[in-house]
């Protein structure tokens, strides 16, 4: 495995150097989709501290109502691989209205919905705005930004992703302390239109499109894959009713996507030989993009499961409010956030192994430290972990993310971005239903074994943190293998390049 692959299908070249008139006009096109990222990271996180509150109001158990979060990261994941192609076939302009006009509409659906049916289909609207936004983000920055200013403008998408996430928990637990849960995105309405408003009027088209072929037959084979492995799993958080069925069709389901993905595999393999896979894998021919990848799906997996679990533990275990839980999850995300550009520098400077071996550390100690929480642990000691994590989350994303673009030649941006996405949204997905599936399996068992509703609820949290703590070990191993990416340079393009 090597640190360079080759294609003939080019549809960005390395950034060339440009002028005044042109620098201003990108800087213009990475703003407004970073505002725009922020709007709809904003969205997916602001419903982790209000999903107590939806069981009660919607009267579900939390198995049901993870599917707010895990049917929008799943979603997510089924349709990022059709936007590699659509980058490739179209311009920015229209992209963008399409992606933040679902979004809206999604939104709107949302404020609206009657039950909890009708609110997840709100959210897969909302999903399949955000899963345009994210690798158009991602692929704009790597066409426009040269390799040697990659690290700081990585440093400030960091910032608004997790400044976001930061300030989410909070806004959901003011306006639920004053206001119903509708309320949550009808505040997040405005604010979506306006963007969509802005972004009509000012972007620019800045990619130059080419035609892509789209191969019909991977969209239903990757949805299957995809699909299949996130409902198995979710399945087995479903409250026991009397027989194995439920986990029979867990495991049918696992079965499924796991032969629907390797068909998946199979096919994009033997696709790419004519340039025509609608995820082009040959990114993974890059050792640095593959350690990436695989430590990005790591960190989801547990990061969602724990942005699920801690407001669970927070509200129902230690008694919060939601207004504390979400002002507790608010100083990390800040500090997080505030990193962000920070490490960008740091990056440029040190390069990732240096940043990465430390976070990964530091993560992983926290994630064992949750495996000890109890209904008599002191608040303020959740406030020091999460703290904690984020700081080191913030020394790792960045990084990683520089990195696993960046080691693959420009005419694989979009596939990269696009398999990044992929990947990254169906293990935060894997996450949510694992994490859920075991807190609901072992407070199950305390239950049964006469130990009170909350003691039975705690041991669930820990047991499903002991699940993303030994998860983080493997990361540790992997952060040592990351290396500074090779600079392609102009002519990385190849045969065929624009």
């Amino acid at each position: 495995m090597t640190d360079h692959v080759s294609t003939d299908a080019a549809p960005h070249s390395a950034p060339p150097e440009i002028d005044a008139a042109t620098a201003a006009r990108n800087r213009l096109v990475i703003t407004i989709l970073l505002v725009s990222t922020f709007v709809v990271i904003l969205n997916e996180t602001i419903m982790s501290v209000a999903l107590p509150r939806l069981m009660d109001a919607l009267d579900a158990p939390a198995s049901a109502v993870q599917w707010l979060t895990t049917a929008f990261l799943l979603t997510m994941a089924v349709v990022i691989p059709v936007t590699g192609f659509l980058i490739q076939r179209n311009n920015t302009r229209p992209l963008f209205m399409l992606a933040m006009g679902l979004f809206s509409l999604g939104t709107l659906a949302a404020a609206l919905s009657p039950n909890l049916e009708f609110l997840i289909a709100a959210r897969v609207i909302q999903a399949l705005g955000t899963a345009i936004m994210m690798p158009l983000l991602m692929t704009t920055v790597m066409t426009l930004v040269p390799p040697h200013r990659r690290g700081p403008v990585m440093g400030n998408i960091s910032l608004v992703i997790s400044v976001a996430p930061a300030i989410g928990p909070a806004i959901s637990g003011i306006i639920l302390e004053y206001l119903t849960w509708p309320w949550l995105f009808w505040l997040v309405l405005p604010i979506s239109l306006m963007v969509l408003i802005l972004g009509s009027r000012r972007i620019a088209n800045v990619t130059t499109p080419r035609y892509a072929p789209l191969d019909i037959i991977s969209v239903p084979i990757s949805a299957i894959a995809f699909g299949g492995l996130v409902y198995g799993l979710s399945s087995f958080g479903e409250p026991a009713v009397g027989d194995e069925g439920g986990n029979m069709t867990g495991l049918i389901a696992i079965g499924l996507g796991v032969v629907a993905m390797a068909i998946f595999v199979f096919r994009q393999v033997a696709l790419q030989k004519r340039d025509r896979a609608l995820l082009d894998l040959r990114t993974f021919t890059s050792k640095n993009y593959a350690i990436a990848v695989a430590m990005m799906a790591i960190f989801m997996m547990a990061l969602f499961g724990t942005v699920i679990l801690l407001p669970i533990y927070l509200q129902n275990v230690l008694g919060l409010s939601t207004l504390n839980t979400g002002l507790m999850l608010l100083p990390g995300g800040i500090i997080m956030g505030l990193l962000g550009p920070q490490v960008g520098k740091l990056y440029e400077k040190f390069g990732p192994t240096a940043l990465v071996v430390p976070g990964s550390v530091v993560v992983s100690a926290v994630l064992w430290a949750m495996t000890l929480l109890t209904p008599e642990t002191a608040w303020i000691n959740i406030l020091i972990g999460h703290i904690a994590i984020s700081v080191g989350l913030a020394f790792i994303f960045t990084p990683l993310f520089t990195v696993s673009l960046s080691s693959v030649p420009p005419q694989l941006y979009s596939h990269g971005s696009a398999t990044l996405g992929s990947i990254q949204q169906v293990a935060g997905a894997a996450g949510v239903a694992l994490f859920i599936a075991i807190m609901s399996a072992v407070s199950g068992g305390a239950l049964a074994s006469g130990q009170a509703p909350v003691a039975a609820l705690s041991e669930g949290i820990t047991a499903a943190f002991m699940t993303g703590a030994i998860l983080s070990l493997l990361t540790i191993v992997a952060a040592t293998l990351i290396r500074r990416p090779p600079d392609f340079g102009d002519t990385a393009a190849g045969p065929g390049g624009h």
